[in-house]
């Protein structure tokens, strides 16, 4: 098809018009799988990038614009600063002219701690420390406070007992010895460590007299505490495998011991481990151990006392903290309009704290504003960030840059209606215009129909993903894109893309919960139907993510008796936030259900190490195949030389991971390919083995649709490559690193490892927004996977937003009706036929549309 140049209405008989005719120009653009694309964008406009998932969307938009409009903002920082930074890369460009300053917003994590919040985020509680701080009401002879005292992040602030944390974590006995009915010799004291180690401690505990053969409960008090929580750590001789009658005896006569062995209490033992471990799996274990609750100072506010005794409107800064940023909102109105109660009384004591009050109100309540016609209005300050979805993250930080007041920007955006149900999206367009009509350029990467639509610039990137795809297929105004037959856009867009109509399945049983209650769902009775495909929907916020991604899991894990997957296995144990289901049971239904999968959007891995070939086993396959070639037996290479995790065939440099990390004083690492091996992760020697004319290196660098033509006579990995094109991933490459996957195609990998075991029915499959980041064409793809899966006699049951999705379901569950306190109840749960008929339903129109 050659390549595409981009074309725009006609502006006179100008044949090229200069950058500064308010267009931005690329030229030569090669980054990933781009062919050398030329494309124009004008400024001050919404422009949207559209594609199937993996065309190259991404590249143009983050990899070349913002990455050069970041690299030419580091042009001006100190040399030496800048060389370490141009390690990270220069995107691969011949020209881009009229580029102005970009902002990204991406739906990166960042680092899950609990000291960062919806408040930290918007520096909404920057603002409120400020207003506790100047207009607060003090107790009688309590001295002035700075701002940094009501913040728990500072040592002036955070509350001495918890260190800031609201939490304390205690080993008690009843948690270390679960069950009281075991002795000693039977492994009472579960916390302590399995194996040698816990053997040793018992057989100190012969030596030093105690009863190992007594039920725990029989031994006196005294001894169970001192065995539990001593911080002695007595050196005694112990006499392995001597029964404590011949260890006595031992004792007696002095015999030579087996060794000195030296006694740690368990309580001490937990907590040690638990601090020094570098071992996750061990810090996972003594974790179980320790039991959290609110500290006893604080009361989980996290703050000192003093600063707690300061009150703004008779709340304290922890209670203002936890209020939904609707009733905030109600809270300060009356505040910034001088009206309030509070106001009226400062005014005679403190006139100048009254102006200052009124100031810091109606700026808090102009962004809670913002964040409130975002749909997030129901959200705290206080709740932490790594409970929050990518998409509620994403619009935090849009809601912030549209109370920024910068213009001439480009922003830069990553699906911004991920997550968002199409009530919402309205409201996010009108924050996107905001930020357009205050003179700033919009580049989105977007999926969202309704968000495309709204565009004034398309540019459709394809027309497949990977090496299919790259190149521009069109750029211009919206109606333009008709006429352009490669778009698989286009199809959706005029409406050519029917969703498929097919006859509903009846279930084959009810799941039944009752009495749930966790966030916003409060004492709820709901019923899931088995054997069939089952769509969660409702606005952001309604409660769809606590009702089945958090209770369903943890009930059905935890009836099956698996252990409840963690909702974050990273970041400090300590530092997360508990979130605990207070009620609810499973009534009736699990006899229907064998299995749980969950299929959630967390990374594979979090470092280049970890990719698509290891993550779903086709790598052990692949291997197997280099170790059998003649040069590999000949120099008696087994299938560990092939591996980029073991010493003996990895390049040593960069320890097989094929990137060295930089580290930034003042900026997050970056990782820039080795100097040794050039990103192949493996040494010269194992290179030089190959299998059909390519080297190991080679065969991660293929794409999965590539890998599966290149393996086709090889059953043990074809089956696995077919099944991740069929839900959309032949673009990836085999080795690309974990760090650089989406959420959605992670989930994706996830979903193919599962695929492609042998179905054995009676699973339940669960999955939250499985559609974000996908194309609607991709979406097709994924839903005739989950047919398959119900066809095979599983239930699967998903959280989503995308109407067609929710068309195409054979059950659904809106709840409703609206956000946060005003949510977490059950609409109307039905076929979609019965759902639009529901008036009080916000999915209901919108499905409606997608049932025409």
């Amino acid at each position: 098809m050659g390549m595409a140049r981009a074309r725009r209405p006609k502006q006179g008989s100008e044949s090229s018009p200069p950058a500064s005719a308010g267009f931005v120009q690329v030229r030569g653009a090669r980054e990933h799988n781009l062919k050398n694309v030329d494309v124009e964008m004008p400024r001050d406009a919404l422009v949207v990038f559209t594609g199937v998932s993996g065309s190259g969307k991404s590249s143009l938009a983050f990899g070349t614009l913002y990455a050069e409009a970041q690299r030419r903002y580091f042009e001006s920082v100190a040399p030496y600063a800048r060389r370490l930074i141009d390690q990270a890369g220069i995107p691969e460009v011949d020209a881009i002219d009229g580029l102005p300053p970009a902002v990204a917003l991406q739906q990166h994590r960042g680092a899950p701690t609990t000291r960062s919040s919806v408040g930290s985020v918007t520096t909404l509680a920057n603002s409120l420390r400020l207003l506790y701080s100047r207009a607060g009401t003090y107790p009688k002879g309590q001295p002035h406070l700075d701002s940094d005292a009501f913040s728990p992040n500072t040592p002036a602030g955070a509350c001495p007992h918890c260190h800031g944390l609201g939490r304390t974590y205690e080993a008690t006995e009843k948690s270390m010895v679960p069950d009281d009915t075991l002795t000693l010799r039977e492994r009472a004291i579960a916390a302590w460590p399995p194996a040698w180690h816990g053997q040793n401690l018992r057989d100190i505990l012969v030596t030093l007299g105690y009863d190992v053969d007594r039920p725990w409960r029989e031994l006196p008090k005294k001894d169970r505490d001192w065995i539990l929580f001593t911080d002695e750590q007595p050196t005694v001789p112990v006499y392995a495998g001597f029964t404590p009658a011949e260890t006595q005896r031992a004792l007696k006569r002095k015999a030579a011991p087996s060794y000195m062995g030296t006694f740690t209490g368990a309580r001490r033992y937990v907590l040690q481990t638990f601090a020094t471990t570098q071992s996750a799996m061990m810090k996972r274990r003594v974790s179980q151990y320790l039991v959290s609750g609110d500290c006893p100072q604080c009361h989980g506010k996290r703050l000192r006392r003093e600063a707690l005794s300061v009150k703004f409107a008779g709340l304290d800064i922890g209670e203002l903290s936890r209020l939904p940023l609707s009733e905030l909102s109600d809270l300060l109105t009356p505040v910034a309009e001088g009206t309030a109660q509070d106001v009226a009384a400062l005014a005679k004591a403190h006139p100048e704290k009254v102006l200052v009050a009124q100031r810091i109100a109606r700026d808090v309540l102009a962004r809670v504003s913002v964040l409130t016609e975002l749909g997030l209005g129901y959200l705290a300050l206080e709740r932490s960030t790594p409970t929050l979805s990518p998409g509620e993250l994403q619009r935090l930080r849009l809601a912030t840059q549209v109370r920024s007041n910068l213009f001439g920007v480009v922003y830069v955006l990553d699906e911004p209606s991920a997550g968002l149900h199409p009530a919402d999206t309205e409201a996010l367009l009108r924050a996107l215009d905001q930020l357009k009509g205050a003179g700033n350029s919009l580049f989105v990467v977007e999926h969202e129909v309704d968000v495309i639509r709204h565009a004034d610039w398309i540019v459709d990137v394809g027309p497949e993903a990977g090496e299919q795809g790259g190149r521009v297929l069109y750029s211009g105004p919206l109606d333009g894109l008709a006429s352009v037959k490669a778009s698989h856009t286009r199809r959706y867009l005029f409406g050519d893309a029917k969703a498929p109509h097919r006859t509903r399945r009846s279930p084959k049983g009810w799941l039944c919960l009752q009495g749930v209650s966790r966030n916003n769902l409060r004492e709820l009775d709901v019923e899931f139907p088995l054997g069939v495909l089952t769509t969660v929907s409702g606005v952001s916020g309604s409660g769809k993510s606590s009702l089945v991604s958090q209770v369903l899991v943890e009930l059905v894990a935890s009836h099956l008796g698996h252990e409840a997957p963690l909702e974050d296995d990273e970041g400090e144990e300590l530092e997360r936030t508990v979130v605990k289901t207070t009620g609810g049971r499973i009534a009736s239904g699990m006899e229907g259900i064998k299995r749980l999968v969950r299929v959630d959007q967390k990374p594979i891995g979090r470092t280049p190490r970890s990719n698509l070939a290891t993550y779903t086993g086709l790598f052990d396959s692949v291997r197997k195949l280099f170790a059998a070639t003649p040069t590999a037996r000949a120099r008696r290479y087994d299938v560990g030389r092939f591996s980029f995790n073991v010493a003996k065939g990895r390049c040593e440099t960069c320890e097989g991971e094929g990137f060295v990390s930089v580290e930034l004083l003042f900026l997050p690492s970056v990782y820039a390919p080795c100097p040794t091996c050039q990103g192949a992760r493996y040494n010269a020697k194992t290179l030089e083995v190959q299998y059909r004319g390519k080297n190991i290196a080679e065969v991660l660098g293929l794409t999965v649709d590539a890998a599966h033509d290149f393996f086709s006579e090889e059953p043990l990995v074809q089956r696995p490559l077919a099944v991740l094109r069929e839900v959309g991933l032949g673009y990836l490459r085999l080795g690309q690193p974990a760090t650089e996957l989406s959420g959605g195609e992670a989930q994706r990998i996830k979903l193919a490892t599962e695929l492609q075991r042998p179905q054995r029915g009676n699973t339940l499959y669960v999955l939250d927004e499985p559609t974000t980041g996908l194309h609607p064409s991709d979406v097709d793809k994924l839903m005739s996977q989950l047919e398959g899966l119900v066809a095979a006699g599983n239930t699967v049951i998903l959280v989503e937003h995308d109407m067609r999705v929710v068309a195409a379901s054979d059950w659904v569950i809106d709840m409703g009706p609206g956000a946060g306190g005003k949510g977490g109840r059950v609409v109307v749960a039905g076929p979609p036929e019965v759902v639009v008929e529901q008036p009080f339903s916000a999915t209901a129109p919108f499905l409606a549309q997608a049932l025409r």
